[in-house]
């Protein structure tokens, strides 16, 4: 196996099971909010899984399947960003602090 994805394979191991434990540790009156976060996380490590993938395929259908997945994870992490950002004000303040500054940096 190719060097680059055993090392992808076992870092994917090592989110499930980080993943899978986190929602039992999470307690308190931000529960939710962290849920939703975990789900975020996973799913951008999701999409740049897919996407390194995709770069090492040598078959167009495969590389074609493993960029359509991850723009189907990009769906899930903007679900789970919109109701983060219903349930946390500040994280859509901050966000939106955030491209004012990105806006000013580069100008546009």
């Amino acid at each position: 196996m190719d060097k680059f994805l055993f090392e992808e394979l076992n870092r994917v191991r090592q989110l499930n099971e980080i993943t899978s434990a986190a929602p039992t540790d999470i307690s308190g009156k931000d529960v939710n909010k962290q849920i939703l976060r975990l789900g975020i996380i996973s799913e951008m490590d999701a999409v740049s899984l897919y996407e390194q993938m995709a770069s090492k395929a040598t078959d167009p259908e495969v590389k074609k399947l493993l960029l359509d997945i991850a723009k189907e994870e990009k769906t899930h992490a903007g679900e789970f960003e919109a109701l983060l950002l219903r349930l946390d004000g500040e994280q859509k303040t901050e966000l939106k602090a955030g491209e004012k500054e990105v806006k000013g940096l580069l100008g546009k």
